[in-house]
């Protein structure tokens, strides 16, 4: 059974940074494309970054573009967001996806099969 777990989420302040994690169990995120997505209340899912499987393509919003960078730790099973010089729209559940099937579904919901629980992360001062 696939499970995807976030964590590192919480309070920041404008112009601060967070770094969320994305553990799985049962699946290798290292073989996995792998998606970021997030949703404000009263708003759809969007993609934020993605990283393609078996490599190092990325792709990103272009609302975080040069703000945010998705990795890999392969040896421990991660795959992290790290998030700079936030906003507070930046603020929302943020979401871990994954789909070992695909190289690169980039920042569509539709393209993965798995996901984590999500987890938020509030931007204020």
């Amino acid at each position: 059974q696939v499970q995807l777990v976030e964590s590192g989420g919480g309070l920041a302040q404008p112009g601060g940074s967070l770094r969320l994690s994305c553990a799985a169990s049962g699946l290798s995120l290292e073989h996995s494309a792998i998606g970021w997505f997030r949703q404000a209340p009263g708003k759809e899912r969007e993609g934020v970054a993605c990283i393609s499987s078996y490599g190092g393509r990325t792709s990103y919003a272009d609302s975080v573009k040069g703000r945010f960078a998705i990795s890999r730790e392969n040896a421990k099973n991660l795959v992290h967001l790290d998030m700079n010089r936030l906003k507070p729209e930046d603020t929302g559940v943020y979401y871990c996806s994954a789909d070992p099937e695909r190289y690169m579904p980039g920042l569509v919901p539709g393209g993965y099969d798995y996901w984590g629980q999500g987890i938020q992360v509030t931007v204020s001062s």
